[in-house]
């Protein structure tokens, strides 16, 4: 069974552009990513978007969408910015022609062409793993884990994704000293 690889740009596809001194897209990592980890599963990769998440609208997120119902692929990993990336996973789950598809969605928080410092490769090829064993339905791979699409959240403070935090009924969180 094949699976499919959208790229819609994020910071696992920036590079640095010495000229500017600005971080820009190109044509992005992906082909480079999967070489250097030998992978030799078949996998389709398709274009969709080079864009900053923090840039991405409404109209970005269902053309994703629609990119992941055309698909014959029923296994779908997505790179996306980490900004907005729980936006869009939301969007995915919401789409009913997706129902029976498995997607994860996955970003890195150091750009790949930044080299041993990024964890652009670990997560692409966590994410990899995870959508041939998980069930249908809409993941995030970050970090060494997998998160549903509604029971995750960025904390901005360390730098990783976490699930949410969920108050017991009747239970009160207490404060941390």
């Amino acid at each position: 069974m094949s699976m499919r690889l959208i790229v819609t740009g994020g910071t696992i596809d920036k590079q640095y552009n010495e000229l500017t001194g600005q971080l820009g897209f190109d044509e992005g990592f992906a082909h480079e990513m999967l070489d250097q980890a030998r992978f030799t599963s078949p996998i389709n990769i398709e274009w969709v978007l080079m864009k900053d998440s923090l840039d991405m609208t409404e109209d970005d997120r269902l053309e994703i969408a629609e990119a992941c119902e055309r698909s014959p692929d029923e296994q779908i990993v997505i790179t996306h910015g980490t900004d907005t990336m729980i936006n869009t996973a939301q969007v995915l789950a919401k789409t009913p022609g997706l129902s029976k598809k498995t997607i994860v969605l996955v970003g890195a928080m150091v750009p790949f062409s930044f080299g041993v410092k990024s964890d652009a490769s670990f997560n692409l090829g966590a994410a990899i793993a995870f959508v041939q064993t998980l069930p249908p339905g809409v993941y995030i791979a970050m970090n060494g884990r997998y998160f549903t699409s509604d029971n995750v959240h960025k904390d901005r403070t360390l730098g990783v994704f976490s699930e949410i935090e969920k108050s017991k009924p009747g239970v009160k969180k207490s404060a941390k000293l």
